[in-house]
């Protein structure tokens, strides 16, 4: 399996997020980070953009996937966005990290992280 990897950091968007009740009137911010894996070996012999895993189309499905979203749990908001990028783009695998800043007192950001491939989905 290719062990290329691609990042994405600290995407902040907003989301309706959360178990009680004022969370699920307002959108909070949620921070995501995304490490695509992916075979990178035909783009770096032929520089050409249909050899690479599209990671700005992937990053518009991400976003406009969690900016429309209502999930109670940041794991089943991860899942869905790790199914966005190995089932709908094909990434190899990928590792979603999910934050929600503030969330707890005392504490910069609380979350998630999740490794899945594409047999995660079958």
């Amino acid at each position: 399996m290719a062990q290329d990897r691609i990042h994405v950091k600290n995407l902040l968007l907003r989301a309706i997020i959360g178990l009680n009740d004022w969370e699920r009137e307002k959108r909070q911010d949620v921070l995501i980070n995304l490490t695509l894996f992916t075979d990178m070996r035909a783009a770096g012999r032929s520089d050409d953009a249909a050899d690479i895993l599209n990671y700005r189309s992937i990053t518009k499905a991400v976003i406009e996937y969690v900016e429309n979203s209502q999930h109670y749990l940041v794991e089943a908001l991860a899942t869905e966005i790790a199914r966005i990028c190995v089932v709908d783009h094909d990434a190899a695998r990928v590792i979603v990290q999910v934050e929600k800043p503030g969330a707890l007192r005392f504490a910069e950001s609380v979350g998630v992280e999740i490794e899945r491939a594409r047999a995660d989905f079958e």
